[in-house]
């Protein structure tokens, strides 16, 4: 079965770049193309694809309110985003992700990440591009002014090291390969962080290892 994806943006040389890119992956079919997120919304209610790839400014509604409408904390059956943007240090990133996005990748970020986070996505995953995780959560986290959400348990020794892992973005494998753990041992572990923190995905997880200066 290949993974239906929904590409949003509003240049059409950027929508046509995307879809001949992940339609040349044998596993990743591009079921629609949207040039604002009003349309990206209209579409995916209507196509209900596996995953999206939203670029932030749009014209009409841009990604973070299609995000928000898609993926947001009332949706019942959030959509998997990736969002997708030229500046890595773009203000409109961090509001993406509270709102729901799963992870985010620069433009330039090339075919290998990009098919990589779209897969991650589709597997309940996520993917946050590693050149810039720690350095834009972690301007972002200075921003906020609200006061940090406690656990509900104490995190043990290991969850805080796969919390150490999410937050420098890192994949599962990735962490099982540096924890020397197996890739579901990681998910346990990750699963039992959202319980934990009261996330809903691993890049809220990312978050609040950054707000809280856990990286």
């Amino acid at each position: 079965m290949s993974i239906r994806v929904l590409i949003a943006d509003d240049q059409p040389i950027v929508r046509t770049g995307l879809t001949m890119l992940l339609d040349a992956q044998p596993d990743i079919e591009v079921v629609g193309a949207a040039a604002d997120g009003g349309e990206a919304v209209h579409l995916a209610r209507r196509l209900r694809p596996d995953v999206g790839l939203f670029d932030i400014r749009m014209p009409l509604m841009n990604g973070i309110e299609a995000t928000r409408r898609l993926a947001g904390p009332d949706v019942p059956d959030p959509l998997p985003i990736v969002v997708i943007t030229t500046f890595d240090l773009d203000e409109h990133v961090y509001g993406a992700l509270k709102a729901g996005a799963r992870g985010f990748l620069l433009k330039d970020a090339g075919p290998a990440l990009l098919t990589q986070a779209i897969r991650a996505a589709a597997d309940g995953d996520a993917l946050i591009a590693p050149s810039v995780t720690v350095r834009l959560l972690a301007v972002f986290a200075d921003a906020q002014t609200s006061p940090h959400r406690e656990p509900v348990e104490p995190l043990t020794a290991r969850e805080e090291e796969v919390l150490a892992g999410v937050a420098r973005g890192r994949t599962n494998n990735e962490i099982a390969g540096e924890l020397y753990i197996t890739p579901s041992t990681v998910k346990a572990h990750l699963a039992n962080l959202m319980r934990k923190l009261g996330a809903r995905n691993r890049v809220e997880v990312a978050m609040w290892a950054h707000e809280t200066r856990r990286v």
